[in-house]
């Protein structure tokens, strides 16, 4: 039988895979949510996955980068900054970077779901 499922972000486990980033994740049969908090400073190295990517900016700032430092940016990969009610589309395997410009909240729901992401992987 099929049911819904509610829960609480504050009640789901937190786990921290690199440091000034805590999140909490909920994962379903197609899709994946992750509540993550990055503390300003906070840097996610450039990475990759296969995981199509929508980032929901609900608090602060968060710098996304699209190519390797030095590097130059091709048409559509400059750098950008979204901030609280943006959202960010990364199509899977699009290498992208990420930097804490304040301490943020952001909702990343990912397709199809995996038990770990390109912040797993380091």
């Amino acid at each position: 039988m099929l049911t819904p499922t509610r829960v609480r972000f504050d009640a789901l486990a937190v786990d921290q895979p690199m440091p000034l980033l805590e999140r909490r994740r909920l994962i379903g049969e197609k899709a994946m949510i992750s509540h993550i908090t990055l503390f300003k400073g906070c840097v996610v190295p450039l990475h990759r996955h296969e995981n199509e990517q929508f980032s929901i900016l609900i608090s602060g700032a968060l710098r996304f980068t699209f190519t390797e430092p030095g590097q130059p940016a091709g048409p559509g990969m400059q750098p950008m900054t979204l901030r609280a009610g943006e959202v960010l589309h990364l199509p899977g395997n699009l290498p992208h970077a990420a930097e804490a410009l304040e301490d943020t909240i952001v909702l990343d729901v990912f397709s199809p779901p995996s038990a770990t992401t390109g912040i797993d992987r380091r």
